[in-house]
């Protein structure tokens, strides 16, 4: 080949690369998120997300166009929030929590949503049912109508002479704990103890609530999934322990502030797999007919060093079935 003609097809090899990599398709992807950016486990989350979707060939920066939106549990805030995000006109959104999926559901009916870490989707009206979804929504539920017993088998576990317990979340950023709190209540004799709802809508709430319980004997508490009490671990946490209180929680953020134990649903796992979804319906599979997933993976923490402070001795096997152990 003559060196002129040579360099032709090398020119013409570069434009087509060129041409090629200018024409690769950019997937537009909105995420609305129910913890704030400042949050310590919101990068872990974000990163989860994003390894869902890296594992199916999208990766951000390159193929990817991905918007957060951090909301906490201020719902004026995610409302403007999925306005924004809708006004964008992404391919397809992301809520993260119950009430990131209120605000988006309500801002679009067309824009596909896959969701995670949201309650009882049918129950609370998002869809007609989990195998065949229909509409604009899919996704993943962190709903299990059994963790109301194992919560109360583990405060018995650690706490056996317990005769009561109050399970505390907030009805306005969590509406779905108000039907756990009636399942709660319905096996909560065959563990014998009392149950009651601490209704809390502020700081103040908060802290009357505990406070109430360290001045009761044999009083429990359990700390349910909740946007409200997960942006405020450290002083959930704090407060249970200062007033001798054993309590559970639905996160391991809590544990890691200091709190007693955390059992769940493992929410990193169900945001790598809803960026699995995203990734389905980006190659062209319809909301409607992916089925929504239950929660598979569960996570126990046990914070040992609060377990010493509160005078508790946490039985081996129990040690030995926990994910992680802070000592």
């Amino acid at each position: 080949m003559r060196r002129r003609d040579f360099i032709k097809v090398v020119a013409g090899s570069a434009s087509w690369a060129l041409t090629a990599d200018a024409q690769e398709r950019v997937a537009h992807v909105g995420a609305l998120m129910v913890v704030a950016e400042t949050d310590p486990d919101s990068q872990r989350l974000a990163s989860a997300l994003e390894t869902g979707l890296t594992a199916a060939g999208w990766h951000k920066g390159r193929n990817l166009d991905l918007i957060y939106r951090w909301g906490a549990s201020n719902v004026d805030l995610l409302s403007r929030y999925a306005e924004e995000l809708v006004r964008a006109a992404p391919d397809i959104l992301l809520a993260f929590g119950t009430p990131a999926l209120i605000s988006l559901h309500k801002a679009t009916t067309t824009i596909p949503i896959v969701f995670a870490g949201v309650s009882d989707p049918v129950g609370q009206g998002f869809v007609a049912n989990m195998s065949h979804p229909g509409g604009n929504l899919t996704g993943f539920s962190n709903f299990d109508p059994d963790i109301g017993s194992k919560w109360l088998q583990l405060l018995k576990d650690v706490a056996p002479s317990l005769t009561h317990v109050t399970i505390m979340f907030n009805p306005r950023t969590s509406p779905y704990n108000v039907a756990l709190m009636q399942a709660i209540k319905q096996v909560a004799p065959g563990f014998q103890v009392s149950v009651s709802q601490a209704s809390v809508l502020s700081d103040e709430d908060i802290r009357n609530a505990i406070t109430r319980l360290g001045t009761t004997l044999g009083s429990g508490l359990v700390v349910p999934s909740d946007p409200f009490t997960y942006g405020r671990t450290v002083m959930v946490a704090a407060l249970a322990v200062s007033n001798k209180i054993p309590a559970v929680y639905a996160f391991p953020p809590f544990a890691h502030d200091g709190g007693l134990i955390a059992y769940g649903v493992d929410l990193a796992d169900q945001l790598r797999n809803a960026g699995g979804y995203v990734a389905r319906i980006l190659k062209g599979d319809n909301p409607a007919n992916l089925p929504i997933q239950a929660p598979t993976r569960y996570t126990l923490v046990i914070n040992l060093k609060t377990a010493k402070t509160l005078g508790l001795d946490i039985p081996s096997p129990l040690l030995v079935r926990a994910d992680e152990v802070i000592e």
